[in-house]
């Protein structure tokens, strides 16, 4: 039963990840989509303001509102690193490392990828999906960098107690008292930093995830232009590196997220691949 609902809460957010492609509503619309998926966040609220500005609703208005975002983005995403590389313990700093080593490769090969699909497409629509396809990896990696980045942050400094309290502020101030690490030591224990995580064929969510995946990575390598299909191979295999890389670091379950959120692109990807 548990596995049936992570199965079907992954296919649940790939088809709301995936649902603007029913039809072309505006990018208004889709920055509400996007920004509503999780907590408002002021850089999602300041992107959907954009781009419902009269003197922003050009094809090239809305592409620079998504740009502008993008950037605000990517300095969430550099900050929450260095924090990451500051705070975090030795085991998971290497793997962070070592994550933002194969998100980096993969971001430069599906950025060919993106080109090779898009250059068989004609439209301002598709040229504004574009620069969404370009946005949204960047907005998902900062979330995660940076909830990450959280949990690692060192807790505040213990309040000191008055010295009339008592007994009572004693005892308060023993239970606050920093432990020889520096960290207060009635701090409660965290989520193992790097996890085990069992192999997919091992995992019947992520078994169904991966059917998903293939089926759309198909559907796109056939409606793809014979020249592009090592494109296609080259940012599929960067990509798997990033998710194997990430995979200990945020267990099964972010795991099968993973895979989700790439069904949702190849799906977006395959559906676009060839429309003139």
């Amino acid at each position: 039963m548990a596995t049936h609902g992570r199965i079907q809460a992954m296919r649940a957010a790939v088809a709301a990840l995936a649902v603007w492609t029913a039809g072309s509503a505006g990018l208004a619309g889709l920055g509400v989509a996007h920004a509503e998926v999780a907590a408002a966040d002021p850089i999602d609220v300041a992107m959907r303001q954009c781009l419902a500005r009269r003197d922003r609703s050009s094809t090239a208005g809305q592409i620079q509102c998504m740009g502008e975002a993008q950037q605000q983005w990517q300095a969430v995403m550099d900050d929450a690193y260095q924090r990451l590389l500051k705070d975090a313990p030795a085991d998971a700093k290497r793997g962070w490392q070592d994550s933002q080593r194969h998100w980096l490769t993969w971001r430069k090969d599906e950025v060919h990828l993106l080109k090779a699909v898009y250059d068989t497409t004609r439209g301002t629509a598709y040229t504004m999906s574009s620069a969404d396809m370009q946005l949204q990896p960047v907005r998902d990696r900062a979330l995660a960098l940076r909830g990450a980045a959280d949990r690692y942050a060192p807790p505040p400094a213990a309040v000191p107690v008055a010295a009339t309290s008592g007994a009572q502020g004693g005892a308060s101030a023993a239970q606050g008292a920093a432990a020889p690490n520096g960290k207060p030591a009635n701090n409660a224990p965290r989520d193992p930093a790097v996890r085990r995580v069992r192999p997919c064929e091992q995992d019947a969510a992520c078994e169904h995830a991966l059917f998903d995946l293939n089926r759309y990575y198909q559907k796109l390598r056939r409606k793809m232009p014979a020249h592009s299909a090592a494109t296609l191979v080259r940012a599929q295999r960067a990509w798997v590196a990033f998710r194997d890389a990430t995979a200990p670091l945020v267990g099964e379950d972010g795991r099968v997220d993973l895979i989700g959120a790439r069904i949702a692109t190849m799906k977006r990807l395959s559906e676009t691949a060839g429309n003139k």
